[in-house]
């Protein structure tokens, strides 16, 4: 199948799909995704989506996601994530999404590292209703094309620009080429990459191994986040988070012997490391979250993911402890990408957690991911809008000739590229990855 677009879109979770609502509706676009529609990390996201309640709380803001993010932060960034952070939320709840509220105004809660109450939220399945929303509405622009069950194996780069990709659906052994005027990068992180990591299994790092091969610049790869708490147990399947907002609204951590170890509202990583070092201290692989202060309605109505969740997996977290351990979560790295999303690569943009803008620095902010996906997919949506160059050479755009073996074989080797490019930065990894099991 050979198809051309205007926009060619890598990946379908918020980044992207939101990428793709603020482009012109005159544009044909082509959204790839590897999965079935809706199979995404952003689906999982539990939490919240931060946004800065008033003028007054900027600065504390601002300050909040440089202490998380241990002063490694692009500033310049920093701020455009936060003073655009309301607009976006605004937008989202025009496209329908059913923010929780308290009476008429949005209901906010408080998650690790942040010194208020700054978190919009619908119930603990944030993720998976902003992605629902999106789309809803994907499906009602017809300039909008879905291309599901379609592995990417690499760009077409052709005299430092980039032209569009090339893949595979395997169900059918169909190549797949999509040639395009511009292409965005919203494919995620390196999850799937690592032996223990609540991402899906399927996020193997695509956008850094396509970075390597092309000599796309790549920004902070060594800044991998792992999550404080996820449910202990032995399966290397996807980990099921618990989500910082248990600790926001009064949950406990505590070791084997039921004693505090740590502020539970310090940032992740030193969170995690708490954790980390609780477990190596009493020779235990977890440790515990006590939420059984809180009533047990409440618990049921505000995380009914989380309840559900524990209790098809033999805990009632009403009335037990939940054990609990750290796992990788989440790339601060990625593909360098300025203000506007714009990558290296001439007409090539990334986006969500495939790029690096600089917002998180060493250690991500609760809840800030979802809304850096929001605001840069935004500003590199609006480049593309204004983008006046000339495109004549469009109508010229070769071929790739490459047979469906060859590109199933590239796809194998995109994960290897991804571990030895992870490797170079970070060797104090290698025992977590999936190439060591």
């Amino acid at each position: 199948m050979k198809r051309k677009s205007d926009v060619l879109i890598i990946g379908a979770g918020v980044a992207g799909l939101y990428f793709a609502l603020n482009l012109d509706s005159k544009l044909d676009i082509t959204i790839i995704t590897k999965e079935s529609l809706g199979k995404c990390n952003s689906y999982l996201a539990q939490g919240g989506i931060s946004t800065e309640r008033d003028y007054n709380d900027r600065e504390l803001y601002i300050e909040d996601t440089l202490r998380a993010g241990e002063y490694k932060n692009d500033l310049n960034a920093v701020k455009i994530l936060i003073e655009e952070s309301q607009p976006n939320i605004n937008k989202l709840i025009e496209l329908g999404v059913p923010f929780d509220r308290a009476g008429k105004e949005l209901d906010y809660t408080r998650e690790g590292a942040h010194s208020t109450f700054r978190i919009v939220h619908c119930k603990d399945e944030t993720g998976k209703c902003v992605t629902e929303t999106l789309i809803e509405n994907i499906k009602k622009r017809k300039n909008i094309n879905i291309l599901e069950d379609v592995n990417v194996a690499d760009l077409i780069v052709q005299q430092g620009k980039c032209i569009g990709a090339v893949g595979v659906r395997q169900g059918d052994k169909e190549v797949i080429q999509v040639s395009s005027k511009y292409t965005v990068l919203a494919c995620g992180g390196i999850g799937g990459l690592f032996k223990s990591s609540t991402n899906e299994r399927s996020i193997t790092g695509l956008a850094l191994a396509m970075a390597s091969r092309h000599n796309i610049e790549l920004k902070d790869v060594n800044y991998i986040q792992f999550h404080p708490t996820v449910l202990y147990g032995e399966s290397t399947e996807k980990k099921f988070l618990l989500s910082e907002s248990l600790r926001g609204e009064g949950g406990k951590l505590l070791d084997i012997n039921n004693k505090s170890f740590v502020d539970e509202l310090l940032p992740r990583n030193v969170v995690t490391a708490a954790i980390k070092q609780q477990e190596k201290k009493t020779k235990t692989p977890y440790v515990y979250l006590d939420i059984r202060t809180m009533e047990g309605e409440f618990i049921k109505e505000r995380f009914p993911g989380i309840y559900n969740g524990c209790l098809e997996r033999g805990i009632d977290v009403t009335k037990e402890k939940i054990p609990v351990t750290p796992a990788q979560h989440y790339f601060m790295g990625g593909i360098k990408v300025d203000t506007e999303s714009k990558t290296s690569i001439k007409n090539l943009f990334a986006c969500g957690e495939a790029s690096c803008t600089g917002v998180h620095g060493a250690n991500r902010l609760a809840s800030n991911s979802l809304l850096e996906s929001l605001v840069f997919s935004k500003r590199g949506a609006n480049y593309i809008n204004k983008d006046m160059q000339d495109f004549s050479w469009f109508a010229h755009v070769p071929e790739v000739c490459v047979g469906y073996e060859d590109l199933v074989k590239t796809i194998e080797e995109n994960e290897e590229l991804a571990i030895k490019t992870l490797k170079t930065y970070r060797e104090d990894i290698e025992d977590e990855l999936v190439s060591n099991r």
